[in-house]
């Protein structure tokens, strides 16, 4: 693999690794926080959603400036919306302000979830951008898995613990914005949207160092046509775009109401649930990440090989097994085996839509409206994940964890039963071949 292509997928995935921190860090603060401000169940429920509210508007509108000023310019804006998020939130006296702080930072997250998977995608060959843009994911759980640590350890250093936790994000911010500074654009962007050949070739002759000027030419020859083709001119809401439209919405849907972000978000207090300790199942939350981190390896190192489609198989059977297990031992108090059905769970996501799920978006759409797309899967995802964090507290309090649990179980059976009938492959296929087919 070209050394240079590597460095630039990672840089730009470095954008996960915010995602991932600043999306489950809230986890160690979430008790603490509720008390400090004496916060209702539904408040709290506000407050631990307003990160994913910013998402929401943040993958709702992230196009337009990933279509209007550049692919690269936008993972630049990234950085700085998440370090004034952090440390605004980190300072935060009360909960209004503490709610816009983690909102701002989710309108970060919402336009990376656009910009960055999108970015990879557009620079990357066929034989290696599953996992070239897989590396936004393994970004994403390493970050939990820093979160999940970093909170394990600044949970002992006093009462002010909780704005450490949520403040520390700064570092990092920091770091991937002067890092951005070192990536090209997308070649795509520039010759499909922007319509500037010479630039374009330039950086294809980066990605493609051993290449002939006549295999230059030919794939520059074919991004320019396709970029120009019907489904790429035509508008993004038309009926020759309703597969990739229908693909986009239900991966994003279903992986949702997997219930996995519930899950991350509120690791301590579904294991406190099984009776162990607050540190102990803090200290649990940390297992959590080190499994996300493990089979993310796996389904990236599987992802080229097996395809997108054999993958979401295998999550599908994973979340059935794992979740109806769990149902069954809050049913029946058999809570010894809570932990494991967790982690299996993690593990089946981890392998299935945690892998394939940015990747298949970022492929499925014409070149000239693969940001439009990329938004509609970032809100669909952002928009569920929202809600059912928002909701999450108060349906643990309403029902039963087991029926919870059940719930999110018989939606991966239908995920499973759309995976068979709709779910097309596109491993190892150039993303203008893809736009062919899915055309077809």
């Amino acid at each position: 693999m070209n050394s240079r292509l590597f460095l630039w997928s990672v840089v730009s995935a470095l954008a996960g690794f915010l995602f991932g921190f600043d999306t489950v860090v809230i986890s160690g603060a979430e008790k603490t926080i509720q008390a400090l401000w004496g916060l209702s169940p539904v408040m709290h429920g506000l407050a631990m959603g307003a990160a994913l509210w910013g998402t929401v508007l943040g993958s709702l509108v992230g196009s337009w400036p990933t279509d209007r000023f550049g692919r690269k310019k936008t993972l630049l804006y990234i950085g700085s919306l998440f370090l004034i998020g952090s440390l605004w939130s980190a300072f935060a006296n009360e909960v209004y302000s503490f709610m816009a702080a983690r909102f701002i930072g989710g309108i970060a997250i919402g336009v990376a979830t656009v910009a960055a998977p999108l970015y990879i995608s557009e620079i990357s060959p066929p034989e290696c951008r599953g996992r070239l843009a897989g590396m936004f994911q393994f970004n994403i759980v390493f970050g939990i898995l820093v979160a999940f640590l970093s909170n394990y350890l600044l949970a002992r250093i006093g009462d002010d613990a909780w704005r450490w936790m949520l403040g520390v994000m700064a570092v990092p911010s920091v770091i991937y914005t002067l890092a951005c500074l070192i990536i090209p654009e997308s070649p795509r962007w520039l010759i499909g949207y922007k319509e500037d050949r010479a630039a374009g070739t330039r950086v294809i002759r980066l990605i493609y160092p051993l290449a002939t000027d006549a295999e230059i030419k030919s794939k520059v020859d074919d991004i320019a046509a396709v970029s120009h083709a019907a489904t790429s001119t035509g508008r993004f809401w038309s009926a020759q775009l309703k597969t990739p439209i229908l693909l986009a919405f239900l991966i994003a849907f279903f992986n949702q109401l997997s219930g996995i972000n519930a899950i991350l978000y509120f690791a301590p207090r579904i294991f406190e649930l099984t009776g162990l300790g607050a540190k102990a199942a803090l200290l649990q939350s940390v297992g959590i990440g080190v499994t996300n981190l493990i089979f993310t390896f796996v389904g990236l190192w599987l992802i080229d090989r097996l395809g997108r489609r054999t993958l979401l198989y295998i999550g599908s059977f994973g979340y059935i097994a794992s979740l109806g297990l769990c149902a069954w031992a809050f049913f029946t108090k058999t809570y010894a085996i809570v932990p494991v059905c967790i982690f299996s769970f993690i593990a089946a996501h981890a392998i299935g839509q945690g892998a394939v799920i940015w990747v298949f978006i970022s492929e499925i759409f014409p070149n000239r409206h693969r940001a439009q797309g990329q938004s509609l899967g970032s809100f669909t995802h952002w928009i569920f994940a929202a809600l059912l964090t928002t909701c999450f507290p108060a349906m643990v309090t309403a029902f039963a964890p087991g029926y919870v649990f059940l719930f999110f179980c018989f939606m991966m059976v239908l995920q499973l039963i759309w995976v068979k009938t709709m779910v097309p492959e596109t491993k190892g296929r150039t993303l203008e071949d893809i736009e062919r087919r899915l055309e077809a």
